[in-house]
Protein backbone atom coordinates (compact mmCIF):
# COMPACT_ATOMS: atom_id res chain seq x y z
CA UNK A 1 0.00 0.00 0.00
CA UNK A 2 1.08 3.16 -0.89
CA UNK A 3 2.58 5.80 1.82
CA UNK A 4 2.14 2.69 4.11
CA UNK A 5 6.25 3.42 5.48
CA UNK A 6 5.18 6.21 7.26
CA UNK A 7 1.85 4.72 8.87
CA UNK A 8 2.88 5.52 12.40
CA UNK A 9 4.04 9.14 11.81
CA UNK A 10 1.08 10.63 10.05
CA UNK A 11 -1.67 8.78 12.91
CA UNK A 12 -1.11 10.26 16.64
CA UNK A 13 -3.03 9.29 19.46
CA UNK A 14 -4.72 12.43 20.70
CA UNK A 15 -3.54 13.05 24.32
CA UNK A 16 -6.56 12.81 27.03
CA UNK A 17 -7.19 15.94 28.65
CA UNK A 18 -8.43 15.50 32.61
CA UNK A 19 -10.92 17.61 33.88
CA UNK A 20 -9.56 19.93 36.65
CA UNK A 21 -12.80 19.75 39.47
CA UNK A 22 -10.48 21.21 42.15
CA UNK A 23 -9.28 24.30 40.63
CA UNK A 24 -8.87 26.54 43.82
CA UNK A 25 -6.70 23.99 45.58
CA UNK A 26 -4.77 23.06 42.71
CA UNK A 27 -4.30 26.97 42.05
CA UNK A 28 -3.67 27.31 45.74
CA UNK A 29 -0.92 24.12 46.06
CA UNK A 30 0.76 26.25 42.82
CA UNK A 31 1.36 29.30 45.03
CA UNK A 32 2.48 27.77 47.68
CA UNK A 33 5.71 26.16 45.81
CA UNK A 34 6.70 29.87 45.77
CA UNK A 35 6.18 30.30 49.72
CA UNK A 36 9.11 30.27 52.77
CA UNK A 37 8.57 30.40 56.07
CA UNK A 38 11.60 31.77 58.17
CA UNK A 39 11.63 31.61 61.74
CA UNK A 40 13.61 33.26 64.01
CA UNK A 41 14.85 32.26 67.49
CA UNK A 42 13.50 34.38 70.06
CA UNK A 43 16.48 34.53 72.32
CA UNK A 44 18.17 35.71 68.92
CA UNK A 45 15.76 38.32 68.84
CA UNK A 46 15.77 39.60 72.38
CA UNK A 47 19.35 39.38 72.21
CA UNK A 48 20.09 40.90 68.53
CA UNK A 49 21.80 44.33 69.47
CA UNK A 50 22.82 46.68 72.44
CA UNK A 51 21.50 49.68 72.34
CA UNK A 52 22.63 51.00 75.41
CA UNK A 53 26.83 50.95 75.00
CA UNK A 54 29.01 51.90 77.77
CA UNK A 55 31.60 54.64 76.66
CA UNK A 56 34.34 54.80 79.03
CA UNK A 57 37.37 55.56 77.82
CA UNK A 58 38.47 52.51 76.87
CA UNK A 59 36.42 51.64 74.07
CA UNK A 60 32.88 50.59 73.46
CA UNK A 61 31.34 47.66 73.66
CA UNK A 62 29.99 46.06 70.32
CA UNK A 63 26.24 46.85 69.37
CA UNK A 64 25.72 43.01 68.10
CA UNK A 65 26.78 40.05 69.83
CA UNK A 66 28.24 36.87 67.91
CA UNK A 67 24.57 35.23 68.31
CA UNK A 68 23.51 38.39 65.51
CA UNK A 69 26.73 37.62 63.32
CA UNK A 70 26.09 34.00 63.44
CA UNK A 71 22.48 34.19 62.56
CA UNK A 72 23.12 36.71 59.48
CA UNK A 73 25.74 34.61 58.70
CA UNK A 74 23.56 31.26 58.21
CA UNK A 75 20.92 33.20 56.47
CA UNK A 76 23.62 34.07 53.91
CA UNK A 77 24.81 30.87 53.58
CA UNK A 78 21.12 29.11 53.02
CA UNK A 79 19.82 31.64 50.27
CA UNK A 80 24.03 31.75 49.20
CA UNK A 81 23.61 35.49 49.14
CA UNK A 82 26.89 38.14 49.09
CA UNK A 83 27.49 39.93 51.79
CA UNK A 84 25.61 43.23 50.55
CA UNK A 85 22.06 41.45 48.88
CA UNK A 86 22.25 39.35 52.87
CA UNK A 87 22.21 42.63 54.66
CA UNK A 88 18.95 44.16 52.30
CA UNK A 89 17.75 40.44 52.92
CA UNK A 90 17.74 40.31 56.17
CA UNK A 91 16.59 44.05 56.40
CA UNK A 92 13.64 43.28 54.48
CA UNK A 93 12.70 40.15 56.58
CA UNK A 94 13.05 42.91 59.86
CA UNK A 95 10.93 44.89 58.15
CA UNK A 96 7.89 42.31 57.45
CA UNK A 97 7.97 41.31 60.96
CA UNK A 98 7.43 44.50 62.16
CA UNK A 99 10.31 44.82 64.45
CA UNK A 100 12.02 48.27 62.68
CA UNK A 101 13.52 48.96 66.13
CA UNK A 102 16.23 45.74 65.08
CA UNK A 103 18.89 46.75 62.13
CA UNK A 104 20.96 43.99 60.42
CA UNK A 105 24.81 44.58 60.38
CA UNK A 106 26.34 46.51 57.70
CA UNK A 107 27.99 43.89 55.11
CA UNK A 108 31.28 45.84 56.36
CA UNK A 109 30.63 44.68 59.66
CA UNK A 110 29.67 41.74 58.69
CA UNK A 111 33.45 41.09 56.91
CA UNK A 112 35.02 41.82 59.68
CA UNK A 113 33.13 40.01 62.53
CA UNK A 114 33.16 36.75 60.16
CA UNK A 115 36.80 36.84 59.81
CA UNK A 116 37.31 36.84 63.67
CA UNK A 117 34.76 34.47 64.91
CA UNK A 118 36.73 32.24 61.80
CA UNK A 119 33.19 31.17 60.55
CA UNK A 120 33.36 28.73 57.32
CA UNK A 121 30.79 26.66 55.57
CA UNK A 122 30.89 23.08 55.70
CA UNK A 123 32.45 21.40 52.85
CA UNK A 124 32.51 17.20 52.49
CA UNK A 125 34.77 15.69 50.68
CA UNK A 126 34.68 12.32 49.23
CA UNK A 127 38.18 11.07 51.26
CA UNK A 128 36.53 12.89 54.44
CA UNK A 129 34.86 9.87 56.71
CA UNK A 130 31.79 11.21 58.33
CA UNK A 131 31.22 11.07 62.22
CA UNK A 132 30.12 7.72 63.61
CA UNK A 133 27.49 9.27 65.33
CA UNK A 134 24.06 10.30 63.80
CA UNK A 135 21.83 12.70 65.35
CA UNK A 136 18.76 12.40 62.33
CA UNK A 137 18.34 10.77 59.22
CA UNK A 138 15.33 11.61 56.51
CA UNK A 139 14.18 8.84 54.65
CA UNK A 140 12.61 9.70 50.89
CA UNK A 141 12.58 8.65 47.28
CA UNK A 142 13.24 9.77 43.72
CA UNK A 143 12.37 8.26 40.23
CA UNK A 144 15.20 7.24 37.77
CA UNK A 145 14.63 7.07 34.43
CA UNK A 146 16.78 4.51 31.88
CA UNK A 147 17.29 5.14 28.66
CA UNK A 148 17.40 2.76 25.56
CA UNK A 149 18.85 3.97 22.12
CA UNK A 150 18.96 7.40 21.04
CA UNK A 151 16.51 9.61 19.33
CA UNK A 152 18.42 9.30 15.87
CA UNK A 153 18.32 5.33 16.45
CA UNK A 154 14.72 5.18 17.00
CA UNK A 155 13.76 7.15 13.95
CA UNK A 156 15.95 5.76 11.58
CA UNK A 157 15.00 1.62 13.13
CA UNK A 158 11.36 2.69 14.08
CA UNK A 159 12.01 1.20 17.48
CA UNK A 160 11.10 2.19 20.82
CA UNK A 161 12.51 4.39 23.48
CA UNK A 162 12.57 1.60 25.77
CA UNK A 163 12.51 3.92 28.86
CA UNK A 164 12.02 1.96 32.13
CA UNK A 165 11.91 3.51 35.48
CA UNK A 166 13.40 2.58 38.64
CA UNK A 167 13.41 3.80 42.15
CA UNK A 168 15.83 4.99 44.33
CA UNK A 169 14.81 4.68 48.27
CA UNK A 170 17.71 6.89 50.96
CA UNK A 171 18.08 7.50 54.22
CA UNK A 172 20.39 11.00 54.39
CA UNK A 173 21.39 11.97 57.97
CA UNK A 174 22.20 15.68 58.70
CA UNK A 175 25.34 15.83 56.83
CA UNK A 176 23.92 15.03 53.55
CA UNK A 177 26.00 11.30 53.75
CA UNK A 178 24.29 8.12 52.72
CA UNK A 179 23.31 6.00 55.40
CA UNK A 180 21.40 3.69 53.34
CA UNK A 181 20.03 3.46 49.68
CA UNK A 182 17.83 0.91 47.72
CA UNK A 183 17.32 0.20 44.32
CA UNK A 184 13.60 -1.22 43.29
CA UNK A 185 11.07 -1.03 40.41
CA UNK A 186 8.73 1.45 40.21
CA UNK A 187 6.02 -0.42 41.52
CA UNK A 188 7.13 -0.84 45.06
CA UNK A 189 5.47 1.39 47.51
CA UNK A 190 8.03 3.50 49.83
CA UNK A 191 6.39 2.48 53.02
CA UNK A 192 8.01 -1.01 51.95
CA UNK A 193 11.92 -0.46 51.79
CA UNK A 194 11.65 1.04 55.40
CA UNK A 195 12.67 -1.77 57.19
CA UNK A 196 15.31 -2.62 54.54
CA UNK A 197 16.64 0.97 54.63
CA UNK A 198 17.21 0.78 58.55
CA UNK A 199 19.28 -1.94 58.31
CA UNK A 200 21.74 -0.70 57.06
CA UNK A 201 21.99 1.88 59.62
CA UNK A 202 23.70 0.22 62.97
CA UNK A 203 24.15 3.46 64.99
CA UNK A 204 21.25 4.92 67.44
CA UNK A 205 19.65 8.11 65.88
CA UNK A 206 17.30 11.13 67.88
CA UNK A 207 15.19 12.12 65.05
CA UNK A 208 13.51 10.09 61.90
CA UNK A 209 11.62 12.57 59.18
CA UNK A 210 9.93 11.67 56.04
CA UNK A 211 6.84 12.94 54.26
CA UNK A 212 3.35 11.64 53.75
CA UNK A 213 3.60 8.37 52.11
CA UNK A 214 5.52 6.98 55.21
CA UNK A 215 2.54 7.57 57.36
CA UNK A 216 1.50 4.36 58.36
CA UNK A 217 1.27 2.16 61.31
CA UNK A 218 4.07 -0.55 60.17
CA UNK A 219 6.33 2.21 59.59
CA UNK A 220 5.88 3.76 62.70
CA UNK A 221 6.59 0.38 63.90
CA UNK A 222 9.80 -0.01 62.01
CA UNK A 223 11.34 2.94 63.36
CA UNK A 224 10.79 2.00 66.57
CA UNK A 225 12.25 -1.37 66.42
CA UNK A 226 15.52 0.12 65.29
CA UNK A 227 15.44 2.93 66.70
CA UNK A 228 13.68 3.09 70.23
CA UNK A 229 14.74 6.36 71.37
CA UNK A 230 14.22 8.26 68.19
CA UNK A 231 11.52 10.94 67.89
CA UNK A 232 9.55 10.52 64.44
CA UNK A 233 8.34 12.98 62.28
CA UNK A 234 5.80 12.62 59.55
CA UNK A 235 3.20 14.44 58.59
CA UNK A 236 -0.31 12.65 58.42
CA UNK A 237 -1.93 11.63 55.24
CA UNK A 238 -5.10 14.05 53.95
CA UNK A 239 -8.41 12.62 55.42
CA UNK A 240 -6.74 10.83 58.47
CA UNK A 241 -8.53 10.73 61.89
CA UNK A 242 -7.80 9.31 65.55
CA UNK A 243 -7.72 5.76 65.74
CA UNK A 244 -7.11 3.83 69.12
CA UNK A 245 -5.60 1.56 66.53
CA UNK A 246 -2.62 4.03 65.44
CA UNK A 247 0.61 3.62 66.62
CA UNK A 248 1.16 5.76 69.85
CA UNK A 249 3.64 7.69 67.92
CA UNK A 250 1.58 8.41 64.98
CA UNK A 251 -1.26 9.14 67.05
CA UNK A 252 0.46 11.61 68.90
CA UNK A 253 1.67 13.24 65.61
CA UNK A 254 -1.75 13.52 64.64
CA UNK A 255 -3.00 15.23 67.72
CA UNK A 256 -0.27 17.68 67.36
CA UNK A 257 -0.77 18.63 63.55
CA UNK A 258 -4.53 18.96 64.98
CA UNK A 259 -4.15 20.86 67.58
CA UNK A 260 -0.84 23.57 66.10
CA UNK A 261 -0.99 22.52 62.30
CA UNK A 262 1.18 21.79 59.66
CA UNK A 263 3.63 24.30 58.58
CA UNK A 264 4.06 25.50 55.28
Amino acid sequence: MPYKHNDRKRHHFKKHAYALNNYREYNQALRQRGRFDIWISEDIISNWQHDDRVYDGTGSSVKYPNSTIEACHYIRLVYKLPLRQAQGFIENVLMKLGMDNLQCPDYTLLSKRLKQLNLTAPRFRKYEKPDEKIAAIAIDSTGLKRFGKDEWHQEKHKVNAKRIWRKAHFAVDEGHFIQGAVLTDKNTMDDQVVGTLCQSIITDIEHVSADKMYDTNAVYQILEDHFPDAEIVIPPKDNTFADEAHHPKRMSNLIGCFALGIIG
